[in-house]
């Protein structure tokens, strides 16, 4: 189940499906067949300043952080458990709507599109994705690509 929770402006039924499909892509293409629970919440710069401060001691607003509720060896048996298992609870990902509508423009792409990266870039971070070294960065930015061009979201 995804639940996208609202601190600031709401998203349109389209964006809103759009976060859907990328969710869903993300974890097929991740071979996640069980059920999940995955929580989105679209904030403010204050907000998310105040939480990456709080959780990261970093003192500055952020695009986007995730919480991970499972251990890679829990993530491992996701793509394991039946469909009728209980649901699990993959994580929260915090998003800056700010942030998303400030890249877009600095990147040159639409709103939509870098919602849909930093959606992404969350939902690979739940799964045990990172990118403090180069090799991992590497691994996690082909992972990003992949997702992204199967839903023809472009530059």
């Amino acid at each position: 189940m995804l639940e996208i929770i609202y601190h600031c402006d709401k998203l349109t039924n389209t964006q809103e499906d759009m976060v859907k499909s990328v969710v869903n892509t993300v974890l097929d293409k991740e071979g996640i067949v069980h059920e999940v629970d995955v929580y989105i919440t679209l904030m403010d710069d204050d907000e998310i300043h105040k939480i990456n401060k709080e959780y990261r001691n970093v003192d500055r607003a952020t695009d986007v952080l995730s919480f991970p509720m499972a251990e890679k060896e829990e993530i491992s048996k996701l793509k394991k458990k039946k469909k009728d298992d209980k649901e699990e609870i993959l994580g929260d990902i915090l998003i800056s709507v700010p942030r998303v509508k400030s890249q877009a423009e600095e990147y040159g792409h639409s709103f939509e599109r870098e919602l849909a990266y930093l959606v992404t870039h969350g939902m690979l971070h739940l799964l045990g994705y990172d990118h403090m070294e180069d090799d991992e960065k590497a691994v996690m930015r082909e992972h990003e690509e992949a997702v992204l061009q199967s839903l023809n979201i472009n530059r």
